[in-house]
């Protein structure tokens, strides 16, 4: 995902200086005009706005914490935007340890997978200072669709935003997933069935997508189930933190990890699809 959003913003004239654990996508970005940095503490020492996109609160916590993270050098008045998926606590904590070395940070989420940053069109969900989230927008707008970038509210809320974004993608994926399944083993075309929906009140950004996905049993990764299953624990602690009951999210939840213990952590999330029709007995294009 970080790659190509940073592509987009050096398509959009933002001078970029980079760093990754893997050498690959930062070669690729300093052959395309980005400079290349050692570590995230140069990246700090050379850049007063700093994007992180990382898979998980401990990698986003080591890069800015560490001991040659982005804090150890970051300079008065910058704005640290992460991207990453993480724990609404998480990202509020640390927002505060920015504000500690006179910096600002915005939690800022995204949604719309690998193809979404490749076109540009993510959906960005921003907690945070409202004067930050003013000076970045431009910033914002080149990874994202700039209808979809919104503040939603103070440190935390953009991760908060996320949570309640899977939550809402794992119920609807599951349900068009068992719609499938019973297409399938009634010996109806689940494709027929997906057509009629999406004339309807059943239509979905999930069914339209994601039901494409399952037909053809694509499931090339555009977001990997693991990292699903990571979003989903992030929610499952969420809800637990504010006492929300949520029986639907919980089993999802037990779908995904059943999808990652059956060695399919790599495929596309919408491969949940595939633990339903086991569940059923069925496999896309035959019925039983």
């Amino acid at each position: 995902m970080g790659r190509p959003m940073a592509l987009n913003l050096l398509k959009a004239g933002f001078p970029l200086v980079v760093h990754s654990r893997s050498r690959p996508p930062v070669d690729e970005l300093v052959a395309a005009g980005a400079a290349r940095a050692e570590s995230p503490a140069e990246v700090a020492r050379r850049a007063t706005r700093i994007v992180t996109m990382l898979p998980d609160s401990p990698e986003v916590e080591q890069v800015l914490t560490g001991a040659d993270g982005v804090f150890s050098a970051i300079q008065p008045g910058t704005i640290v935007i992460d991207c990453s998926s993480i724990s609404p606590k998480a990202a509020g904590d640390l927002a505060s340890r920015a504000a500690e070395h006179g910096a600002r940070m915005l939690d800022a989420p995204v949604s719309g997978g690998e193809i979404g940053a490749i076109s540009g069109t993510l959906s960005i969900m921003v907690g945070g200072d409202a004067g930050a989230f003013a000076d970045v927008k431009p910033i914002l707008d080149a990874m994202g669709n700039p209808d979809k970038v919104i503040r939603i509210g103070e440190a935390g809320a953009g991760q908060l935003t996320k949570v309640c974004n899977q939550m809402v993608i794992g119920g609807a994926l599951a349900v068009v997933s068992e719609a499938f399944a019973l297409a399938l083993k009634a010996g109806v075309d689940p494709a027929k069935v997906r057509e009629a929906l999406l004339g309807g009140f059943a239509a979905s950004r999930v069914l339209e997508v994601h039901g494409e996905r399952i037909l053809q049993s694509n499931y090339r990764p555009g977001f990997r189930s693991k990292l699903y299953a990571k979003d989903m624990r992030i929610a499952a602690e969420t809800l637990a933190e504010h006492s929300t009951p949520a029986p639907v999210s919980a089993v999802v939840q037990d779908l995904v990890y059943a999808l990652v213990a059956r060695g399919r952590g790599d495929l596309d999330y919408s491969a949940l699809a595939t633990v339903l029709f086991d569940l059923a007995g069925v496999r896309q294009g035959e019925g039983v």
